[in-house]
């Protein structure tokens, strides 16, 4: 099949979205001023709506790259429970060491998770972006992963009411006609407790809010209001099948923005 045949059959494939879960990699502030080792939180929830949290299971992968250099982080891997405002589930607590300035792309690849009212496997390979000292070390660059979205803007650095852009990737070539749903972050969790917190927004009436991209895999979006803002492809992973069930193999990033002072 070639590439444009390829595109609108998975095209075809996302035009009904499967699930509205998102995959976090959360911490409250992505830029630091000094050497830290940032927690950071590993939730499977439903966030801007505030709403049910799902059981995660152990990482297949958990790493930061920095200049290049590619450094696994499982070792820092500790279960936690998450609480929702519904319910409890279970997600994982991990470390970042933050030394040097620079930028830190940290990724996750989770276990495929099963969603049994839909009889299918969910598995969301996630990127968040964390710097030290403002110093650009590589945001842009690309991960190799199966599928991902590489940010077009600084992602730690968004200002609301300005757009944001990403290109979408699947096995390293960009895809066309895919739908991206965007997510806000609602109820920010709390890092000591585990909990989440109070919501600032309210769910939006007619579902997800939705982007396409274009023919070269890019899609824009207008950033409205500050915060934590998540963008994912579902099913743009090459992989479509786990333990002989359908796969949803999604790409996932996530980007802070700022107000203007």
């Amino acid at each position: 099949m070639n590439r444009i045949l390829a595109s609108v059959a998975l095209a075809a494939t996302l035009a009904t979205p499967a699930t509205a879960h998102f995959q976090l990699i959360y911490a409250p502030d992505p830029n630091m001023a000094a050497p830290v080792d940032q927690p950071l939180k590993l939730i499977f929830w439903h966030p801007m709506e505030n709403g049910h949290a799902m059981d995660m299971g152990a990482p297949t992968e958990f790493f930061y790259v920095f200049k290049g250099d590619k450094v696994d982080l499982s070792p820092s891997l500790t279960p936690i429970t998450f609480k929702g405002t519904d319910n409890e589930a279970a997600a994982y607590e991990g470390v970042l060491p933050v030394k040097r300035n620079g930028d830190y792309i940290v990724g996750l690849v989770p276990a495929p998770y099963y969603e049994g009212s839909e009889d299918i496997y969910i598995q969301q390979i996630t990127k968040a972006f964390f710097n030290k000292g403002g110093l650009p070390t590589g945001w842009n660059e690309p991960l190799g992963l199966p599928t991902e979205i590489v940010p077009l803007n600084k992602p730690t650095n968004v200002i609301a009411g300005s757009t944001f852009s990403g290109q979408l990737l699947s096995d390293g070539q960009p895809v066309a006609g895919a739908e991206i749903e965007i997510e806000y972050i609602a109820a920010e969790p709390d890092m000591e407790t585990n909990a989440v917190g109070e919501a600032t927004v309210k769910p939006m009436p007619a579902g997800a809010i939705v982007a396409i991209t274009d023919a070269n895999g890019i899609f824009t979006f207008g950033i409205p209001r500050a915060g934590h803002w998540g963008f994912a492809a579902l099913g743009s992973g090459p992989v479509k099948e786990h333990e002989g069930k359908e796969l949803s193999q999604d790409a996932v990033i996530w980007i802070k923005a700022y107000d203007l002072k």
